[in-house]
């Protein structure tokens, strides 16, 4: 037994003296001045590289900000959607910048890209699957801000979702319906935007009378006021509109005004407009029905 132990770490020690052998000699046969220096003349490249890459960032971001500084001017640009496509395009740029960063030094290095990359492949098209949401989401919210399709504070209709826009981002889009309600939306289910801020909007306003009144009078008094109101009401922003004599669904009469307001100002022309023509009205001694009137003998 004891010599069997004996045997064993005779062989042991053999090795081991083969392996500190072959070390030593392996250690011996390199050329230091050769890896010294081209560890030195590597190192130098790569600073060399990121120096010139960080003045070129260094330009790239005053010319994006410059750029969109530019844009800040002009009004009908808001400032969120400014914010945020400069943002994007800084990120955009530096990520670029990185990957470039990394393949260089790699490439530099000797350490082969190609094969990593092909390696990856695998990889990377399992996640490609998995983020297609996300990125179809973050696409879909680029064109929206790049194309001013919405902005903060808006008036929205998208889907069967209405109200007012708090936030447009890159993966989601924050909606407050008029009950508070706050709808997150994703990007990639805005199929169809409507943007009720943008344009002027239309204000129907019908004056119930009696179909025995003087129309003609009625539409006399209600021009006069509008004359007045286009002055005192600078919501509204195109004449308006005196259609005549119409017959409402319930069976009665009206006479119809018909206006363009400002975006979001619908509500409040249309009061305006309302209490001056019942106002008008019945000082010159016109009624106005409150009830459905019954046309039926």
């Amino acid at each position: 037994m004891q010599e069997t132990t004996t045997s064993t770490q005779l062989e042991i020690a053999k090795q081991t003296k083969k392996g500190i052998h072959v070390f030593q000699k392996f250690w011996d046969g390199l050329d230091w001045e050769k890896i010294i220096s081209t560890v030195i003349y590597k190192t130098m490249l790569i600073l060399l590289f990121l120096v010139i890459l960080l003045i070129i960032r260094k330009i790239v971001i005053r010319l994006i900000e410059k750029s969109f500084n530019n844009y800040r001017k002009k009004e009908v640009y808001s400032e969120s959607r400014i914010k945020t496509l400069e943002t994007l395009s800084k990120n955009f740029f530096q990520y670029f910048l990185f990957f470039v960063i990394v393949y260089s030094v790699l490439t530099i290095i000797g350490i082969p890209v190609g094969s990593l990359i092909a390696g990856a492949g695998i990889f990377g098209v399992a996640l490609g699957l998995g983020a297609q949401g996300f990125i179809n989401d973050v696409i879909t919210g680029f064109f929206i801000i790049y194309e001013r399709q919405l902005d903060v504070g808006d008036h929205v209709i998208l889907d069967t979702v209405e109200g007012i826009v708090d936030q447009v981002g890159l993966r989601t889009t924050q909606v407050k319906s008029f009950d508070g309600t706050l709808n997150y939306i994703p990007n990639r289910q805005i199929l169809i935007v409507s943007n009720l801020s943008r344009e002027n909007q239309q204000v129907l306003i019908d004056i119930r009378v009696n179909p025995d009144e003087d129309i003609e009078k009625v539409k006399q008094i209600m021009h006069e006021i509008n004359e007045k109101l286009v002055e005192d009401i600078p919501e509204i922003k195109t004449e308006p509109t005196i259609i005549g004599l119409i017959p409402l669904p319930n069976g009665t009469y009206a006479v119809r005004s018909i206006v363009y307001a400002l975006a979001g100002s619908q509500v409040i022309v249309k009061s305006k407009m309302t209490t001056a023509y019942v106002e008008a009205l019945t000082n010159a001694g016109i009624s106005i029905p409150t009830t459905p009137i019954n046309l039926t003998v």
